[in-house]
């Protein structure tokens, strides 16, 4: 399934600082960047359910947000992009 992560989190203070680089480094290391708060991964079930914990242990619930948006089939569903990033091929080959 595709999953779209996006999440805010408060960085006044140091200990908010750090809480945004792991939950980005948590991101990074299963789905492609899209934006700086917006990521895409291609997940199975116990995936999806690993990193919704991972995120979970790394953000403060009082002050940060978290939104997982769960896209169980794609069959069907288009992106439109626009600018210059264009996104990973998921069903394409890996070596280009």
């Amino acid at each position: 399934m595709l999953v779209l992560v996006c999440y805010d989190v408060n960085t006044e203070t140091k200990a908010g600082r750090r809480r945004l680089r792991r939950v980005a480094k948590v991101c990074e290391s299963t789905g492609q960047r899209v934006q700086k708060s917006v990521f895409e991964c291609q997940l199975d079930l116990v995936r999806f359910e690993m990193l919704e914990r991972e995120l979970l242990a790394e953000i403060d619930p009082q002050q940060d947000c978290l939104r997982l948006y769960r896209i169980p089939e794609t069959r069907g569903f288009e992106v439109l992009e626009h600018g210059v990033f264009k996104a990973v091929d998921f069903d394409g080959p890996l070596v280009i």
